[in-house]
């Protein structure tokens, strides 16, 4: 949160809703999901993360294949998710991102994404909040910051949206 940001009095409201800031744009390659099958908790998925792009404040990455999204739908209408994957900066640096989520829909729409089709995002509700970690020391602020996000789901990649709250 740059000087500007902060309440500067005692009489400021130091309770006040936080500001957003726009921190990241990413799409994220997907693969054909692996179907685990019913669970205790619902219909277990892992989706495969084979690549892509992000745009970051200050830099720009690419997502490496490897990671994966572990999905539980838990209702006809809800799924909770939690992506893992690393980005790695034009520079060659890297972040480890966890990112939880909920997706929820009617259940027509989530039944249409489970199958893989396109479905309007205006009907689909999807809120992440990502973590971060690396090494490096020009990107260190982002271990120690709240960012939150929203997301679409088409049917070969996931569009992201990542806003540092301040």
């Amino acid at each position: 949160m740059s000087e500007q940001t902060r309440p500067s009095s005692a009489s400021a409201d130091w309770l006040a809703a936080p500001a957003l800031e726009r921190f990241a744009d990413l799409e994220v390659e997907v693969g054909a999901p692996i179907e685990v099958g019913a669970v205790a908790g619902g219909l277990r998925r892992l989706i495969p993360i084979t690549g892509g792009r992000c745009r970051g404040r200050g830099f720009d990455a690419r997502v490496l294949p490897g990671g994966a999204d572990f999905q539980l739908v838990t209702s006809a209408t809800t799924a909770r998710l939690e992506a893992r994957y690393v980005l790695e900066t034009d520079g060659g640096e890297r972040i480890y991102v966890v990112n939880d989520a909920i997706r929820s829909a009617p259940a027509a729409v989530t039944a249409r994404l489970l199958r893989g089709e396109p479905v309007d995002p205006a009907d689909v509700y999807f809120r992440c909040l990502p973590r971060f970690e690396t090494s490096a020391a020009s990107l260190a602020w982002i271990a120690e910051r709240v960012f939150v996000g929203v997301g679409v789901r088409r049917p070969s990649v996931v569009e992201m949206r990542f806003f540092e709250v301040c």
